[in-house]
């Protein structure tokens, strides 16, 4: 006697037996590889790492440059007691005066008053300056023994009244009416002046050893300095700050 399998029983076991085992993972199908974006990312980091590069290199550039270590008053020039050298990022934008400038420096005259740790540019001196407001420059004409050896422009100095030697009216009124003998009545005539300008004897002339120097002043002092200044009766003296 035959057994009749019933329709679908086999196909329901093939169904059954199609499907993955507890535990069994389904296949995936395999990844697209994408050349271009590998290619591009690896471009962005050499990109940043050129520009890091180029960044470092450029905080390296550094310049050696002049900085104030004292205040320079208008119409002063630097000394090297009141500058030092510091380090800075070399710009193109800025007119930094580099170190090895500094004697050519010395010639040139502070357009306004300078304050110490300032950074000096170029644009902060000059050849010839006007002067500032309550301000006036005074020539004097000054013998052996009435200023310093070495006075040069930028200087700062006092200026002093002293008794004349040679004999004059001024003098020896001076000198009589103090009653002391030869020097006179030494007294303050200008606290602080500038040098402005002196003029040096170049040597070729032997006929006179006066020295003319040229002082900058408060108005408030023109009266008094020109009027010993006339009679010769002058003498100046560096001051601390040079």
């Amino acid at each position: 006697m035959k057994i009749q399998e019933r329709p679908g029983a086999g196909n329901h076991r093939s169904a059954t037996s199609a499907q993955p085992a507890m535990g069994e993972r389904l296949p995936t199908p395999p990844r697209e590889r994408k050349p271009a974006l590998a290619a591009l990312a690896v471009l962005l980091i050499l990109v940043g790492a050129l520009g890091a590069t180029m960044l470092v290199l450029r905080a390296g550039d550094r310049i050696e440059v002049i900085k104030l270590t004292g205040d320079v008053q208008a119409g002063e020039s630097i000394t090297d007691s009141k500058i030092t050298s510091v380090m800075v990022a070399q710009d193109s934008g800025v007119d930094y005066v580099p170190w090895s400038q500094r004697q050519g420096l010395k010639s040139l005259q502070a357009k306004a008053t300078l304050f110490k740790g300032t950074v000096v540019v170029g644009q902060m001196f000059a050849k010839k300056t006007s002067l500032a407001a309550g301000k006036a420059t005074v020539g004097l004409s000054l013998k052996e023994g009435q200023y310093p050896a070495n006075l040069k422009p930028g200087d700062i100095v006092s200026a002093y009244l002293v008794g004349n030697d040679s004999g004059t009216s001024k003098g020896s009124s001076s000198s009589s009416s103090s009653g002391t003998s030869g020097s006179g009545d030494n007294s303050l005539l200008v606290e602080r002046a500038v040098v402005s300008d002196v003029k040096a004897d170049s040597g070729d002339t032997i006929s006179s050893t006066n020295l003319p120097v040229t002082l900058t002043v408060d108005s408030s002092d023109i009266a008094a300095l020109t009027q010993a200044a006339s009679a010769g009766e002058v003498a100046v003296v560096l001051v601390p700050g040079n």
